[in-house]
């Protein structure tokens, strides 16, 4: 048997390529929208993909199997659980709890396991030259390590009311069913640390059954149904604006997009008739270089593994827009941007040499001064993370606005005071500055180091 893991460290989501090796056969588990890697892999070992599974419809990234499959003429296996309302509305070949798919000596069995989504499922693999048992099992969003999948996404990105109270129970008793399963079964999941589809995943890729039944939280609460239901919907973080735009394209027909594409370099001038027609521009490069000149209204979300998670956030699927990043980074931009379907890139400018207007530079605090201004009582201070990190420890006086949903709440923003904007170790800190001073705020500073340096130096919290 061939089994790849492969991790898009951007989104944390992990697919696999499980292959009979001798029949030249290959199945792909939850393929990203670059499809070229699994391609690639199935080369390099003399097979060809033949089947393609997915876990439920996704909400985090746009699922890359009809590329796939358009591609390598594979079939897809997708699940026709859950009832009409969360059916795939495209061709493929439907299975249910108890179905069996062969491929070569691999037999691939499905378990239906809702509660993150109704239509969820779990695929049990077994090897059968090697045992009779089986060996795997590739949970998606089901269980996590040291977690289980949130049921609120529905509810809360895609706004499909009362489903996440039934999500939970549902998910309870997949857990009761994942409680019966052997301890020796490798569990392979489809995200871990840093996705927002729980709140507590592991950084390890994959666990067993039988330290799930251990460790994981959801385990623990096996026999106390409300306990479960009351710890799962508390506290999750705040899902990105593009989830719901994902639920919609992971499920309809939608025009593909099979290769990786090349961007447009931008002239002075082109740049300048797009910026007058309201044209984002995006600013890649790291905090320090757009704090230290960057073009006036332009939106700084620094190249890293958050890229586009954050671009999810603040661009719409229907405008177009720029990026400002060196050549040497864009294909991996690229190629972040499309595993969220964000496709229309109309160009890219490698520095701000390009514009030929004056560079704006970011006002900064240090750590004495904006101590002294945190009891001043006439600097409104602005804290930008995440509704769990606020109530967890902030700086006494703080003001809380997720920095995700700080352009439909600018009103919170006072335009009458100093206002101090601060996150956890500067990321969001540099996006918010950007965006408020795309909007005409000038009374900003950022104190960059936030709450990092803000502890590590001894100074009092408030939870």
């Amino acid at each position: 048997m061939l089994f790849q893991h492969i991790y898009d460290k951007s989104l944390a989501q992990a697919s696999y390529l499980i292959g009979c090796q001798k029949a030249g056969v290959a199945a792909v588990i939850d393929p990203k929208r670059d499809v070229d890697t699994y391609i690639d892999i199935a080369k390099q070992n003399n097979m060809k993909i033949t089947h393609i599974f997915e876990t439920h419809i996704h909400a985090d990234f746009l699922s890359g199997s009809r590329e796939l499959a358009a591609l390598t003429g594979a079939d897809m296996y997708l699940s026709d659980e859950g009832g009409p309302d969360w059916q795939y509305q495209f061709p493929h070949k439907g299975v249910k709890n108890g179905d069996q798919i062969k491929i070569g000596n691999l037999i691939f069995e499905i378990i239906h396991t809702p509660g993150h989504t109704p239509e969820s499922i779990s695929i049990l693999l077994t090897d059968t030259p090697a045992s009779k048992e089986p060996v795997m099992l590739f949970t998606g969003d089901f269980v996590f390590v040291g977690d289980v999948g949130r049921p609120d996404l529905l509810e809360k990105a895609a706004g499909i009311k009362g489903t996440q109270d039934a999500g939970a129970l549902q998910m309870y008793e997949s857990i009761k069913k994942f409680d019966e399963l052997p301890d020796y079964l490798q569990v392979w999941p489809g995200h871990g640390a840093g996705s927002a589809c729980g709140k507590a995943l592991g950084a390890v890729p994959s666990t067993t059954v039988g330290y799930e039944k251990i460790r994981n939280w959801a385990l623990q609460y096996k026999d106390n149904k409300g306990g479960f239901v009351d710890y799962l919907l508390s506290d999750q973080p705040e899902p990105p604006k593009y989830f719901a735009m994902m639920k919609t394209l992971n499920k309809v027909d939608r025009p593909l997009l099979t290769s990786v594409p090349s961007q447009k370099l931008l002239s002075s001038a082109e740049l300048k008739a797009a910026m007058e027609k309201g044209v984002k521009v995006i600013d890649a490069r790291n905090k320090v270089d757009f704090a230290n000149g960057f073009i006036p209204g332009s939106i700084n979300i620094q190249g890293n593994n958050a890229f586009a998670t954050w671009a999810g956030w603040f661009l719409k699927y229907d405008e177009p827009f720029i990026l400002l990043a060196d050549e040497s980074q864009l294909e991996d931009l690229t190629r972040k941007l499309m595993r969220i379907g964000l496709d229309k890139v109309m160009g890219y400018i490698p520095s701000t040499n390009v514009y030929e207007g004056s560079l704006q530079t970011v006002k900064m605090i240090g750590f004495d001064d904006f101590k002294t201004k945190t009891n001043s009582g006439t600097t409104q201070i602005v804290d930008l993370r995440g509704d769990s990190e606020y109530k967890a420890g902030h700086i006494k006086g703080a003001d809380h606005v997720f920095v995700g949903t700080l352009p439909e709440n600018l009103s919170k923003i006072d335009k009458n005071k100093d206002v101090i904007i601060h996150c956890q170790g500067g990321d969001r800190a540099s996006i918010a500055y950007s965006i408020l001073a795309k909007e005409g705020f000038n009374n900003i500073t950022n104190y960059s180091p936030g709450m990092n340096e803000w502890v590590a130096k001894g100074e009092a919290v408030e939870n």
